[in-house]
């Protein structure tokens, strides 16, 4: 009975693939645009950048409110003493008679309670009130820029990962052929040594060549693992992730690469970035000239218990006022040249970084083009190197051959597999680079779509 238990209970976890999924946190295959998704969720990097942008938001949301009136309430408890002289003037004469001394003097000594509210609006700021709001405008568009560019170089270090693990895996399955090529070599080496077709010295030539495959097919799995652990700690897993995405190419050019520049120019977030610290620096210019103009304002103030108010105090008072500053000690035409030299310093940066953008874009276009180029010229090669091995393999079998041409044939083939495996996982990475350094890395899965070849186990 517990055999049949534990059978059943088997079964029914084989038929619950999802609730293990769920249990790990973590799907154990990934088509490429889920792997990208579940990084932009597990990502502790893109979560401080959203924190970043809701930070700069709720800034920019406050200066909005800059034009409202600002109004307090204060409220003091307090002892004084207030001392007034009246002089009676020509009243003296007849104080006098009746014993009253000039000048009259009073003297006031109390406890009072003083709760008063003031409400001040800002009618002119000198241009400050609209620089702060754009400044804070800018500000929350650097942030959001800030952030797209940590999510799109994220995504490039996603397919580095990612379609490393597919170029390693593919490496696994070739040098695994070739492995098991040379043994079958070795197996008919030693099959016509035993007949008198074969030398020692080829038999222990194919033993050399199958002991040197098995080391190659060893160091490319202990790879593997090593890359499979960098895409696990990158989606958070908790476990191996298998990528069910092939490496892919297409066979003809991209756009061409004048259209890449153009798009980088427009839509590059570390441009963006730049140009909303230069837009900080213009409101910041603005803010030290406004503080070289007056300010006007309207107030108003009331009294809420009149009967402890002193003398000289209203019940109730409105009007306008400005004020202007004269002299202070913050020289604040040094503080404009501060911030005109912080502007010019932000527009340099940004020029640069439009120069090194366009730089960018070139250098990935050719990458990318070079690895096409390779991916296509080796499909001869490919086809060349199979039927050689064929031929040294059946010439070998007839005496016709030696050892060592079927070792180098074997290892020819595998070493066109694998580098046309290369060839199409450098123009994965290079397309993933073009599109981030051009502000499209949105498009990558398009791209991965429209592909018209892809390298799969073989």
């Amino acid at each position: 009975m517990h055999r049949a238990l534990g059978a059943a209970g088997l079964a029914l976890l084989a038929s619950l693939p999802l609730a293990a999924a769920a249990q790990t946190s973590a799907p154990p295959a990934l088509e490429w645009e889920q792997a990208r998704q579940r990084l932009e969720q597990v990502s502790d990097a893109l979560a401080a950048a959203d924190a970043g942008v809701r930070n700069k938001e709720e800034l920019q949301e406050a200066t909005r409110l800059l034009r409202l009136p600002e109004i307090t309430g204060e409220v003091r408890r307090l002892q004084f003493q207030k001392t007034l002289t009246l002089p009676l003037g020509s009243l003296a004469p007849v104080a006098e008679a009746y014993g009253i001394d000039s000048p009259l003097s009073f003297t006031e000594r109390d406890w009072r309670t003083r709760p008063v509210v003031t409400a001040v609006l800002p009618l002119y700021t000198g241009g400050l009130i609209p620089a702060a709001q754009r400044a804070a405008g800018a500000a929350s568009e650097q942030a959001s820029a800030e952030r797209e560019a940590q999510r799109q170089s994220l995504t490039v270090q996603l397919a580095q990962a990612y379609f490393g693990q597919r170029l390693a895996e593919q490496a696994v399955v070739v040098r695994r052929d070739v492995r098991d090529g040379l043994n079958r070599h070795l197996s008919d080496a030693e099959k016509l040594e035993r007949e008198g077709f074969a030398t020692r010295a080829q038999r222990l030539q194919a033993t050399v060549a199958r002991d040197k495959a098995e080391r190659e097919y060893q160091k490319t799995l202990n790879d593997l693992a090593t890359l499979k652990a960098a895409l696990a700690t990158l989606l958070r897993s908790g476990g191996d992730v298998q990528p069910l995405s092939p490496l892919f190419v297409q066979r003809t050019p991209l756009e061409p690469v004048t259209s890449f520049e153009r798009t980088a120019q427009a839509r590059q977030p570390q441009i963006a970035r730049l140009r909303a610290i230069v837009a900080q620096a213009e409101q910041g210019v603005r803010v030290q000239q406004a503080k070289l103009k007056p300010t006007v304002f309207l107030f108003g103030q009331y009294d809420f218990r009149r009967r402890d108010e002193m003398l000289t105090d209203p019940d109730w008072a409105f009007g306008i006022g400005l004020k202007y500053t004269f002299l202070s000690p913050n020289s604040r035409p040094a503080q404009i040249s501060a911030a005109r030299a912080q502007q010019e310093q932000a527009e340099a940066g940004l020029r640069e970084a439009e120069n090194q953008v366009a730089l960018g874009v070139r250098k990935a276009w050719n990458e990318l083009e070079t690895a096409r180029q390779q991916f296509v010229l080796l499909d001869s090669s490919i086809a060349q190197a199979d039927e050689n091995l064929r031929l040294q393999e059946l010439a070998f079998r007839e005496g016709q051959a030696t050892s060592l041409d079927v070792i180098d044939a074997r290892l020819g083939l595998g070493g066109a597999r694998v580098e046309r495996a290369q060839a199409a996982y450098q123009y994965d990475i290079a397309l993933a680079q073009l599109l981030e350094v051009s502000g499209q890395m949105d498009r990558f899965e398009d791209y991965r779509r429209r592909a018209d070849e892809v390298i799969d186990h073989e």
